[in-house]
């Protein structure tokens, strides 16, 4: 976690570290209250505050992503993992991660046709499970 931050160029607190260590144990994309409460039940010394301004910091840094769900506030995941697309389930407010090799060929194949190259891309399906 130290080095992550390090890495991008954050200077390491034992607030931040965490911070760090809540979202890397995350299997949930959980909002700033939420990580504020599990960041105290490791530090207490962690103020709402400073989670802010962490995440704020650490997104800069390229070390976690900001998902702005429709419909909801913030959400935060470290930037470790390989990428993945997002289902949300709009009943539950659940959010699925997956990867599909169709889907990013399908992307690409459809922006060189366009005469472009994807450089970055984020898809969320907003979904109702089938009854």
């Amino acid at each position: 976690m130290a080095a992550s931050l390090r890495k991008a160029g954050i200077r390491v607190t034992k607030q931040r570290i965490a911070l760090m260590q809540v979202l890397a144990e995350a299997d949930d994309h959980p909002d700033a209250f939420e990580l504020h409460e599990r960041a105290r039940a490791v530090e207490p010394s962690v103020s709402l505050a400073t989670v802010y301004r962490t995440l704020s910091t650490l997104e800069e840094g390229g070390v976690v992503h900001r998902h702005s769900f429709e419909g909801g506030g913030a959400r935060f995941e470290t930037t470790h993992e390989e990428h993945h697309d997002h289902i949300l389930d709009i009943d539950s407010g659940a959010v699925i991660e997956f990867q599909s090799d169709k889907i990013e060929e399908l992307q690409e194949a459809i922006a060189r046709e366009l005469g472009y190259e994807v450089v970055h891309h984020r898809l969320e399906l907003y979904c109702r499970k089938i009854p």
